[in-house]
């Protein structure tokens, strides 16, 4: 447990932090499934339409540190792979 006062407030800004971290992280993973989803369904069209949004969420993920910068390029990568062999 943090015994000086500063260590307790870092304890309290991780936790807020964690919060929003969290959230970004599930975004993430919640747009990267629905376009599967329309991949397995077989509407590379929609699919496509939501890929934009899924760069955005990966890109923002990036941007915080929720993953790191090879993992945003290869997840965007084998989106658009998916894409690209669906149509």
């Amino acid at each position: 447990m943090a015994i000086t006062r500063g260590a307790k407030k870092a304890i309290r800004v991780s936790q807020r932090k964690k919060v929003f971290n969290d959230r970004r992280a599930k975004t993430m993973k919640d747009t990267i499934k629905s376009v599967r989803q329309l991949l397995v369904a077989k509407n590379p069209g929609e699919a496509q339409k939501l890929l934009s949004a899924a760069y955005s969420a990966i890109d923002k993920a990036r941007k915080r540190g929720v993953i790191k910068k090879n993992t945003a390029a290869r997840k965007k990568s084998r989106l658009a792979r998916a894409i690209g062999k669906a149509n």
